[in-house]
């Protein structure tokens, strides 16, 4: 039998990708559906009830509820059954992340964690300090946290001060430095600290447990959002680190890093789906109770237009973070199967996969502003008001936009890492931008009819998002060449165009694979969301696109695109008014995210 080919991170830039590849959530098995209810079940009896609480950091309050997560085993869905885990896949913690992610400031400190506050040991641990730690961090007997950013070293993390040194009996590192932004600090037992050991130009990680003599803590940050998670600055006077400590090799440290941060990049896209699908259910349910004029306000067109747009921009992302769960799953087995390290086999997959993590980090952050935003903006002075918790999720979403690495940082990772793959022959990314600019030579501005049959239609679309992305690429490369780094502008625009044309490729895959499972006849609404989702998506790609182009192409190659952006960006209109209130109204009838 012939083994089937990976798909690596990037390449739908360049290649069709087939439903068999994708996973949607109707494919959730009664297993998985089970975690989920127990986490919503936990969330509604011990988390909602407290959460003016947990907003006020109540002493011991988040060290309790983590500590009963792990009790129902939610702390360790990802573990290995060796270490007191449930050993699930990728999709089912994605699935989780989901579920916890409407869980406000709980959500931070458990999703800290599950994820950057364990998977470092997990994945980069060898075998006595995963048997040391991992069961403790998985029942919730340890608490964890992930040390990285400094003071003076935030989105450029290499570039920390905190200094290792081997003391005179080689028994220990002695560390001295400072981090800041700690999530967890202030309860936290096992610390995965980066810092570098004498003069390297990069990190090594260690281990730190806090009773270590020399660690201190300063008093609670006040934060915008996220009031209830503990964040503290974290002080290394000294402190004496067995060297057994030292996690992975000397000077791994930053690749720990960037391969972690990949992962929870990914993760935060499945957490924002939940906060998104909670503050649509506060959105409709508050404009089914208001009346104005005598009517509710969930009955005129500019309220149900806000709505219908919240229930596609969270459709968008949930379609785009399972698709890219499933590849990262299939990256996992794939790799594991390779080698004989299992965690740095795993870590290997996400970072196959940084392209994709980018993106879900990027487009599901930002839907979830929007549709906070326009939640506050529905419940109208009541959405100003403490009393509402639509204010909370506002509040808590700006900090997405920021951590796991800035979306600035995130849109210039994106499209960096896809050059790179283009130079070095992984994807053929120049070579198709020159294809895309052949056919341009060919064309009248006039576009071609579109294709006959609906997903055909689809297909053609979304095929002509990826060459305009790959004529930007191509020309934008050629004209700066090693300088394109500097140009960051026309890159955080190509990043746009990429990130737009994943999640409206995602959508046409989901409505396709629902159809294949359910007939037409149930996916009349899902029609209406990427029919919207597609047409919207050509006007914001023809938008980046030509930002990028009319600020570096002149002469014949600025024609060209120029050219070649309008045609390959032009769809069929769309009544979107009739859609979006179709939309609208099945969530008014139910007064619940429904889709």
């Amino acid at each position: 039998m012939e083994e089937k080919k990976l798909i690596t991170g990037g390449e739908f830039l360049v290649k069709e990708t087939s439903i068999a590849d994708v996973f949607i959530p109707e494919e959730l098995d009664e297993e998985q559906r089970m975690i989920g209810e127990t986490c919503k079940d936990f969330l509604n009896s011990e988390v909602f009830p407290v959460a003016d609480r947990i907003d006020a950091q109540e002493e011991g309050l988040m060290r309790t509820l983590i500590e009963k997560s792990g009790e129902l085993g939610l702390l360790g869905i990802a573990i290995p059954e060796e270490y007191e885990g449930f050993g699930q896949s990728f999709i089912t913690t994605m699935y989780a992340s989901e579920i916890m992610g409407s869980g406000y400031s709980y959500a931070v400190a458990f999703s800290c964690h599950t994820g950057i506050g364990t998977l470092p040991i997990l994945y980069y641990g060898n075998e006595e300090q995963r048997a040391r730690y991992i069961p403790q961090l998985a029942t919730g007997k340890k608490v964890g946290a992930y040390c990285l950013t400094e003071p003076g070293a935030g989105s450029d993390a290499n570039s920390g001060t905190t200094k290792a040194v081997l003391s005179e009996d080689g028994k220990h590192y002695i560390l001295n430095g400072a981090k800041m932004w700690i999530t967890n600090a202030g309860f936290a037992d096992v610390f995965t600290v980066f810092a570098k050991i004498d003069n390297d130009r990069v990190l090594s990680a260690f281990i730190l447990e806090r009773d270590f003599e020399g660690i201190t803590f300063n008093p609670e940050e006040k934060k915008m959002g996220i009031k209830g998670s503990s964040t503290r600055q974290i002080f290394f006077n000294d402190v004496k680190v067995p060297v057994e400590n030292m996690l992975g090799k000397r000077g791994e440290g930053f690749r720990i890093a960037l391969n972690i941060l990949h992962m929870g990049r990914i993760k935060l896209g499945a957490n924002v789906i939940g906060s998104a699908k909670t503050a649509i259910d506060q959105s409709v349910s508050y404009a089914n109770e208001r009346k104005q004029f005598k009517s509710l306000i969930s009955q005129f067109g500019a309220i149900k237009y806000k709505l219908a747009e919240q229930v596609i921009r969270t459709f968008a992302t949930e379609c785009s973070v399972y698709r890219a769960s499933k590849a990262l799953d299939d990256a996992i087995d794939y790799f594991i199967a390779k080698g004989d390290d299992k965690g740095r086999n795993t870590m290997e997959a996400f970072n196959h996969f940084a392209v994709e993590a980018a993106v879900m980090k990027v487009f599901g952050s930002e839907a979830l502003d929007y549709v906070v935003d326009e939640g506050v903006q529905i419940h109208g002075g009541m959405g100003f008001s403490a009393e509402m918790m639509i204010d909370k999720g506002y509040r808590d979403s700006r900090i997405n936009r920021i951590f796991e690495g800035t979306n600035e940082i995130n849109r210039l990772l994106l499209v960096d890492n896809v050059l790179k793959k283009g130079a070095k022959g992984i994807l053929p990314i120049f070579e198709e931008g020159e294809k895309a600019f052949q056919e341009v030579n060919g064309l009248n501005r006039t576009p071609a009819p579109p294709a006959k049959g609906y997903f055909e239609e689809k297909d053609q679309y979304v095929a002509n998002f990826k060459k305009v992305v790959l004529m930007l690429l191509k020309s934008a490369s050629d004209t700066f060449a090693r300088k394109l780094a500097h140009e960051q502008e026309v890159l955080s625009n190509i990043s746009d165009c990429i990130i737009q044309t994943y999640a409206a490729e995602s959508v046409v895959l989901r409505l396709k694979k629902m159809e294949s499972l359910k007939g037409e006849g149930a996916t009349a609404l899902y029609r209406d969301m990427a029919d919207i989702f597609v047409y919207d998506t050509a006007a914001r790609i023809r938008k980046f696109a030509s930002d990028s182009a009319y600020s570096y192409a002149e002469g014949e190659i600025g024609e060209q695109l120029e050219k070649g952006i309008s045609y390959f960006t032009s769809v069929a209109g769309v009544n979107v008014k009739e859609a979006r209130r179709r939309i609208a109204d099945r969530l008014i009838e139910e007064n619940r995210y429904c889709f």
